[in-house]
């Protein structure tokens, strides 16, 4: 008897060890069935109705066929992994396009920076050039000067005379025609005439 009894609380401590299994087993899938719903919730697919039906659903399955259950578990997460997945690979793209931008971003500067180096070089020598040329016509003779002035057109030759030194400028000026001589003085006093005095 003492051999039957034996075997029998054996077989009740077995028993009572599978139904904690059991228990901790259902418990930990109605926790990640819960954690699945709510992700639905967040993303708005079903409405509170449906995910009540769905949990009684998977509550009543999970007495019936536990192995199904993991099976869905199992699916539930190999689709939360394939999503992050594809998260990290957007974040990786995103990564990439923001170091190109800065990359172009810092190409652009540097050709802006060029461009402007060499707008300043050429206007550096452009004006370097005019200056050479104002010489060159204050240090000729005022007669060859005025026939050369002649022939330019008005606001050209305004331009050389506003750069010359007065005094050349009158010699030159005097030997003008005097109607090609108020022309250029009418250019002049027009250049500035519409700037703001304050």
């Amino acid at each position: 008897m003492k051999l039957f009894g034996k075997t029998n609380s054996a077989r009740l401590g077995s028993r009572n060890t599978l139904l904690i299994v059991a228990a901790l087993f259902v418990g930990s899938g109605a926790i990640r069935i819960g954690i699945g719903s709510g992700h639905a919730f967040a993303l708005g697919n079903t409405t509170s109705d449906d995910k009540m039906m769905e949990r009684e659903s998977l509550a009543c399955n999970l007495e019936k066929d536990p192995g199904g259950i993991l099976k869905s578990i199992l699916a539930r997460e190999k689709a939360v992994g394939e999503a992050e997945r594809k998260i990290a690979e957007q974040q990786k793209t995103f990564e990439f396009a923001k170091a190109e931008i800065r990359q172009n971003l810092v190409r652009l500067e540097a050709a802006e920076e060029n461009l402007a180096a060499t707008m300043s070089t050429v206007k550096n020598a452009a004006e370097s050039d005019l200056a050479r040329l104002t010489a060159v016509y204050e240090n000729m003779k005022p007669k060859d000067a005025s026939t050369l002035f002649s022939e330019m057109a008005p606001d050209f030759a305004a331009g050389f005379i506003a750069r010359m030194r007065p005094e050349a400028a009158a010699k030159i000026m005097t030997g003008l025609d005097p109607a090609t001589a108020y022309s250029i003085s009418v250019i002049m006093a027009g250049r500035n005439a519409n700037t703001p005095t304050e």
